[in-house]
């Protein structure tokens, strides 16, 4: 769906900035490689940039980028990034934390510009030491990493949230990347026979089978690709419409919906495609009378259901 791509690719971009500003005449390719993507999209998120700016967007406050015959990428930033920000304390720890989570962007210098700003930004703020900021890391990330990387296949104790079930597969690992705060394993599932995405944060145990993956060929080779399958419902899935009060509002802005549409009272009608009864049952839960089950029929009563186990296990 657009909205998780244009997410994973703003991310890219903002990445791709500091490091071209701190590496001029790096080329595309190098690019493409440190960003694990392929050069098209590299081409494109520097044809983009040009169109990025501030009003009147005039030529003082466009961004210009150069690309050579060799490919070599030089950018010249607006001149509005010469003048000296002044944040209140609250702008700065914002800048921070978005600061953070763009350094978590696989490619991203940890000691580069970005990084020594945000220490002197740490350093102003008082924050030094005592400001955490989690960007979705996960236990078993380097292991996952390294084994992709390795051709290395191995067996995993997978928890799946839309089922809530533990299954044991054993998986070639293709690739791990980042997308929306998650860390995701594109692997080939034996258990499937086909390929599948898993969220590294829900990989409860690894063990090496001994074996080395064989190649699979896939066609979602690119980040966008990778990113669409981690929203892209199955079409058998069914489809379930929520009216939702105001303060439900973060369900169209951060859960993957087919409709969403605003309401004048502040809320919002949304469809969502639900995988499995588990995942619309922990939402309504959560949801409480925030959100009301207008179809299917069936689903309505699923709130009701799932409130009414759990009241027997305290009573058992």
């Amino acid at each position: 769906m657009s909205p998780p791509l244009a997410a994973s690719r703003l991310r890219r971009m903002l990445a791709l900035v500091p490091w071209i500003l701190a590496h001029p005449g790096t080329t595309i390719n190098e690019l493409a490689h440190r960003f694990d993507v392929s050069a098209g999209e590299v081409e494109a998120d520097l044809a983009l940039l040009p169109m990025c700016g501030l009003p009147p967007y005039t030529a003082d406050r466009l961004i210009d980028v150069w690309v050579a015959d060799d490919g070599a990428v030089t950018i010249r930033l607006a001149e509005y990034f010469d003048r000296p920000l002044r944040l209140t304390g609250s702008e700065g720890v914002a800048l921070l934390v978005v600061g953070r989570a763009l350094l978590a962007v696989p490619g991203s210098d940890p000691n580069g510009p970005l990084a020594r700003a945000l220490e002197k930004l740490e350093q102003v703020l008082g924050a030094r030491g005592a400001l955490s900021i989690e960007v979705g890391a996960a236990d078993h990330l380097d292991r996952l990493t390294h084994a992709a990387a390795d051709a290395e296949q191995l067996e995993l104790d997978y928890y799946s949230f839309a089922r809530d079930e533990m299954t044991t597969r054993v998986v070639d690992p293709l690739r791990v990347f980042h997308t929306l705060g998650a860390w995701y394993l594109a692997g080939y599932c034996h258990r499937a026979q086909a390929d599948r995405l898993f969220r590294v944060d829900r990989v409860r145990g690894i063990r090496s089978t001994g074996q080395r993956s064989p190649a699979h060929r896939s066609d979602d080779d690119d980040d966008e690709e990778l990113v669409d399958r981690v929203y892209r419902p199955d079409p058998s899935d069914p489809r379930v419409e929520l009216q939702l009060r105001p303060e439900a509002a973060w369900v169209a802005e951060s859960l993957p919906t087919e409709e969403a549409r605003p309401r004048a009272d502040g809320g919002w009608d949304v469809v969502l495609a639900v995988s499995g009864p588990a995942f619309l049952e922990r939402l309504l839960l959560r949801l409480g009378p925030a959100a009301t089950v207008i179809a299917p029929p069936e689903a309505q009563a699923a709130r009701a259901d799932a409130a009414a186990r759990i009241l027997a296990r305290y009573q058992a």
